[in-house]
């Protein structure tokens, strides 16, 4: 089969061509582009990452196209639809950075609550003072986790660790592990308002687009940090705002925001007429979240370890090698 990975760094480019022998390979650094489909034209295997859309326009241009094997858990790049019409498997990396997430949830958590990040840029000026840098315990807080599936419940185990009192929202309850890690499923409403500190972990679906709205955000606790390590359109960008400047947050820490694809790959911004009024509009409001002091910015980071990469990697070529020996593995139901 003729394998296609797009947005691969050439460590990793190494790591797939040695683990996928007997195989035509094309790789790249970049992501998928128009100008890309060409060499992509006879490629039965695309393997994306999340920035390259698997649009239906895509797949039309790649007639010999059998799999596409997402190096992701989530899938919204990837338009179903089109595959499901052309008989194109599509499959996932359902579990590979559980802990590695969850790392990154308590590292924004930490530089928050200490304020490691004011502290560093004030050392940067040459300013030593402690003015303004009083931070507090998480020792004793409450943690709020909406969505306790593999990820949040790394989570819980690590906020247990530090002394947290956890409570979780989740329509799949398990009862047991809640016994087990010490933590308690409550409704969302009670959950905003009691969490000294409000983590997102949730996949996204259309449904959920913009889950925390104007409306959720203003039920927090007022004073409260929210976290973001899940997807960007979670979030309702304006509101965040609004509940930052008017100081009913604390603060955010951000793995992800909206438009972070076109933030990525800025020279798009060039061409305003390619995007949708939305999308700019959204990349207008996140420059603007970034220069709050009290907000912490990653750039989609939170999985990137080198051991979660290799796992990534793994299941990927599993899933390549289930598909060419007829038993596809981490399929999406479509």
């Amino acid at each position: 089969m003729k394998i296609a990975f797009l947005e691969v760094k050439e460590w990793e480019a190494d790591y797939l061509r040695q683990r996928l022998p007997g195989h035509q390979f094309f790789s790249s650094h970049d992501r998928l582009t128009p100008e890309l489909l060409p060499q992509l034209r006879d490629c039965e295997v695309l393997s994306p990452f999340i920035y390259s859309p698997v649009s239906a326009e895509v797949v039309a241009a790649l007639p010999a196209l059998k799999l596409v094997a997402t190096r992701s858990t989530g899938f919204d790049h990837v338009d179903l639809a089109a595959c499901a019409a052309r008989g194109i498997t599509v499959s996932t990396v359902p579990s590979y950075g559980e802990n590695t997430v969850a790392e990154h949830t308590f590292a924004l958590m930490l530089a928050l609550s200490r304020k490691i990040h004011q502290s560093y840029a004030r050392v940067m000026r040459g300013d030593y003072s402690l003015e303004g840098l009083t931070g507090f315990d998480l020792k004793e807080k409450t943690l709020g986790v909406v969505g306790a599936g593999k990820i949040g419940l790394h989570v819980i185990k690590i906020a247990r660790g530090f002394g947290m009192q956890v409570l979780a929202y989740d329509p799949y309850q398990n009862r047991f592990l809640a016994e087990l890690l010490g933590f308690r499923y409550v409704d969302i409403d009670e959950l905003l308002g009691r969490s000294d500190i409000v983590t997102l972990h949730l996949p996204f679906t259309d449904a959920l687009h913009h889950f925390m709205d104007r409306d959720k955000l203003r039920r927090m606790k007022r004073g409260a940090l929210f976290i973001n390590t899940a997807r960007g359109r979670l979030v309702d960008t304006e509101a965040l705002l609004e509940a930052l400047d008017s100081g009913h947050l604390a603060g955010a820490g951000l793995d992800v925001v909206e438009g972070e694809e076109l933030i990525q790959e800025e020279r798009q911004l060039l061409y305003p007429q390619q995007q949708s009024m939305e999308k700019l509009q959204a990349v207008v409001r996140t420059h603007v979240l970034f220069r709050h002091e009290n907000v912490i910015f990653t750039p989609h980071n939170a999985f990137n370890s080198r051991e979660a990469l290799e796992r990534i990697l793994d299941t990927t070529i599993e899933n390549i090698l289930s598909f060419a020996q007829g038993r596809p593995a981490n399929v999406v139901k479509m």
